[in-house]
């Protein structure tokens, strides 16, 4: 064979001329050896697909935090002046982050392959004139591919004998119905929806069977084309991690600073330079929230777990936070809004009484070859989506659908075909001939003499004709797939069976909403989240659908189809503007949907992205987050996305969000917890240190204060539960900082008084108790210690935010209580044991000092509490 012509559009040529640039032969197929010569010239028909994250690659991005690599830093410096175990300990914290970590991301891997489907689909061709099934990756262009209902179809074809074929193609182009295919050429600008004669890979055939010649394989096909732009969509940081590590930063440099003016002003004051460097030392250590990695980390874990009781699998701990910042979700309507299923919303006759209605159920059940079929209470749909879904409406009307059957005998049928668009079949009954005919209503009312109205069967004018072709019309226009139902009663076999007809009614039908997403989409309005439909179904039917669920509330909103919106390099601001003011997409490509999500992204909105299909995946990528369905999702778009709804419900995103908002605020809560008491502790010696004074801590003192106050205490606040509240407030601007600047006032208002008291606690011990005794540097020390780590373990009561202190949801934590109990517990029994205190530079101390520390934590807690109430600090 000569040389093949692939820069073809096979859709808008006849099939010869498709056979000829490609060629091939409609009966014979290719020979092996050509067979094998295109495989070794075109590659294997495979879509390339992302590797795998491995367990080391996981593990070390545990280690990327800015804050990680100060602790790092802090305990190679440790090392150095020989600080052994300073160093042990805050290697021992950065190991348990990165361990915790590591565990939760590789269950959310795995549980991820789990999902994955098969991926080796056979596929039959003809090759020297046989048909053969062969592993699909090795068809090649030009080859003859047989398929018939039930089969995957396995490239992109040009159709060139079509029995009745209609193939699902929903999770490629978004249209919920199978399209019938046909062999004729059409114009080159069809959208791809609509390319009523091409086949393409990852669609399945539902009905008949045909042959078609292969026009594109592998990464050519149109599959592979949305493969490559997955692959080259940026994937977003998460927003929290974009916080994170800018709060991380200016952590560093606010650290860095104030230990070089320490450092500076002790050398200026005399103080000897190893000394200074050792202070200094101290200072980073106390400076580094070494909580902040395991508690943000375990705070995300648990909101992972969860959702996974919710029936939500979290890919990354991260993403469950992003989704609680959510200001726009664009989801798939096909399947995710709607079931998926079509089925009979509304019936019209013009007789409106009985005898129509029992005509019309029977038109449902006899001209239908789907069946119903119950096994263990389910019931299991067989055939042609539209007929199960007139099936279903005739099982509603309590119809036994095996009983018509049995007494109106099928002898005849002339199947639906896209020449007549019509079905008819003749029935037997007692000797009573009848035939039933459904169809495309124009056509069907062509066919029809007569119709049934309130006087009986009378005949059918033109002007009848049109009123009900326009009824039909008013109906699709609302949104439905409207059908006609007719019959003939005293019919004879050799008749055509589908003319001379009496017009019984319409049938409008729907793909119905699913019933939980009328409360979810409430609630996400309520919650101010932007809910953006995008389909390929008919702008019709979106419309109805955004109606009924509230998407829209006004009739007269207009829907966007996709031969409106130009590609992105050629949008202007205006239309832009229009993008992100429409609710409802329709008939949107791939490409669209992508560049939907980058106009929102580019006006600072935080974009969730739902959907099941291949078609969703570049967009499900490209959004900050990506919601992929786990039932109906096929394996490209639970790869990329970032989130998997194992139930398919959308309403677990309203969970999701609900928790992910909850989570921000309290990491938002265990951050402000965290560095006002690692600012106290900073501040205390900085002030030892620049007053001289004769007591000070010691590094591994402070490191100890920051394991036993950094880690339960702000842990139990990042799992607290949320105010009920949670939802009724608008979205978070995006750039709002973890911290504001209302919450960094609040920081150094509580530092202070937490520092100016256990500085106090001393000199009160001192002159007071102490008065006729020398200044003693370890009890000092002691007092210092112990005060600052009850004034911490206090404080975490002060971070109720915005109501009353006891009845706030911190106060009501059994988490923080029991925090609070076991930090005092394993404070007291390690002061019980000998070589922890010798270790930790401590000693035992009267009855009456503990007193003045007790006291002076408590009025730490009281004076934090009255500038709360006089508006000091949030």
């Amino acid at each position: 064979m000569g040389s093949i012509n692939l820069n073809i559009v096979p859709y808008s040529i006849e099939i010869d001329e498709t056979l000829n640039h490609l060629q091939s032969d409609a009966t014979k197929g290719l020979s092996h050896a050509e067979a094998k010569s295109r495989l070794a010239s075109f590659g294997a028909n495979k879509i390339s697909a992302e590797k795998n994250k491995s367990a080391w690659s996981i593990f070390f991005n545990q280690f990327k935090s800015p804050i990680v690599w100060l602790l790092i830093i802090a305990a190679g410096l440790s090392f150095y002046f020989q600080e052994w175990l300073d160093g042990v300990a805050i290697i021992i914290v950065i190991l348990i982050n990165a361990i915790i970590g590591f565990y939760m991301e590789f269950q959310a891997e795995r549980s991820m392959n789990a999902l994955k489907k098969l991926s080796a689909v056979p596929g039959k061709v003809v090759r020297n004139g046989q048909v053969q099934e062969i592993d699909s990756e090795k068809i090649v262009p030009g080859d003859i591919v047989y398929f018939e209902a039930g089969d995957m179809i396995p490239a992109d074809g040009r159709i060139i004998k079509s029995f009745q074929v209609q193939i699902d193609e929903s999770a490629l182009t978004g249209e919920s119905l199978p399209v019938e295919k046909s062999v004729n050429a059409i114009p080159i600008d069809t959208t791809l929806a609509e390319r009523c004669n091409m086949g393409y890979k990852g669609t399945f055939s539902t009905k008949g069977n045909g042959y078609m010649v292969v026009t594109s394989s592998g990464m050519n096909t149109e599959l592979g084309k949305i493969a490559s732009m997955v692959h080259s969509a940026d994937q977003s940081s998460t927003p929290l991690e974009k916080k994170l590590q800018d709060f991380s930063k200016k952590l560093i440099w606010i650290t860095v600073g104030l230990v070089v003016i320490i450092f500076i002003a002790g050398l200026l004051d005399g103080q000897k330079f190893i000394e200074m460097l050792e202070t200094s030392i101290a200072l980073a250590v106390a400076a580094i929230p070494e909580g902040l990695p395991i508690v943000a980390t375990m705070a995300l874990a648990q909101g992972m777990l969860k959702m996974a009781r919710f029936n939500v699998i979290v890919k990354k701990l991260s993403a469950v936070e992003t989704l609680g910042g959510t200001n726009v979700i664009c989801t798939d309507k096909t399947g995710t809004l709607t079931q998926n299923k079509i089925e009979v919303s509304t019936i019209v006759t013009a007789a409106n009484n009985i005898e129509s209605l029992e005509l019309i159920n029977r038109i449902a059940v006899l001209c239908n070859t789907a069946e119903l079929q119950k096994s263990n209470g389910e019931v299991k749909e067989i055939g042609d989506p539209l007929e199960t879904g007139l099936l279903k409406f005739a099982l509603k009307n309590s119809i036994d659908i095996e009983k018509y059957r049995r007494e109106f005998q099928k002898i005849k049928e002339e199947p639906f075909s896209s020449e007549t668009k019509i079905m008819s079949t003749l029935h037997l009954n007692f000797e009573e001939r009848t035939i039933y005919s459904k169809g495309a209503s124009e056509e069907l009312l062509k066919r029809c003499s007569h119709i049934l109205d309130s006087n009986g069967i009378v005949e059918l004018n033109n002007e009848n004709r049109n009123h009900w072709i326009k009824k039909a019309e008013e109906l699709a226009f609302s949104g439905l797939r409207v059908i006609a139902g007719a019959f003939k009663p005293n019919a004879s076999e050799a008749q055509d069976l589908s003319q001379n007809l009496v017009f019984v009614g319409l049938y409008g039908m729907i793909d119905p909403p699913r019933a939980e997403v009328f409360d979810a989409i409430k609630e996400c309005k309520t919650a101010g989240i932007k809910i953006v439909m995008i389909t390929g179904d008919h702008p019709a039917t979106a419309k109805n659908i955004a109606l009924k669920l509230g998407i829209a509330n006004n009739e007269e909103f207009k829907v966007m189809i996709g031969k409106e919106m130009h590609d992105f390099d050629m949008l202007t601001n205006e239309e832009k503007n229009n993008w992100i003011e429409t609710s409802v997409f329709a008939r949107v490509s791939p490409k669209q949907k992508l560049d939907l999500v980058t106009v929102f992204q580019e006006r600072k909105n935080i974009v969730g992205m739902t959907g099941d299909g291949v078609n969703d995946a570049p967009a499900l990528k490209k959004a900050d987050i990506g919601i992929a369905m786990g039932l109906r999702g096929t394996q490209v778009s639970q790869e990329v996305a970032d989130m998997v709804l194992k139930d398919d419900s959308f309403s677990s995103i309203v969970i999701a969000i609900r928790q992910g908002r909850i989570i921000f605020e309290n990491i938002r809560k265990f951050v402000v917890f965290l560095l006002s008491c690692n600012l106290s502790e900073l501040l205390v010696i900085a002030t030892a240190s620049v007053l001289n004074l004769h007591f000070q801590l010691f590094p591994l003192q402070i490191l100890f204060i920051n394991l036993i106050t950094d880690v339960l205490p702000a842990l139990a606040l990042g799992i607290t539960e949320g105010s009920d509240a949670v939802m009724n407030r608008p979205p978070r601007d995006i750039n709002e900082p973890i911290i504001d600047k209302k919450k960094w006032i609040s920081i150094f208002f509580y530092s202070t008084v937490i520092g100016a008291v256990s500085i106090s606690a001393v000199f009160f011990s001192h002159l007071t108790v102490h008065k006729t005794e020398l200044w003693n540097p370890e009890l000092c020390n002691n007092i210092l210690f112990f005060t600052l780590v009850f004034s911490q373990l206090l404080h975490v009561l002060n971070m109720s935010d915005g109501t009353s202190f006891f009845r706030s949801e911190v106060m009501r934590s059994k988490y923080v209580w029991g925090a609070i109990i076991i930090s005092i517990i394993i404070l007291l029994g390690l002061y019980a044991i000998e070589p922890v205190r010798t270790v930790l530079s401590i000693y035992r101390m009267s009855v009456i000092d503990w007193l003045i520390i007790s006291g002076a934590s408590v009025l730490s807690l009281v004076i934090i509490q009255i500038g709360k109430k006089l508006k000091i600090a949030q």
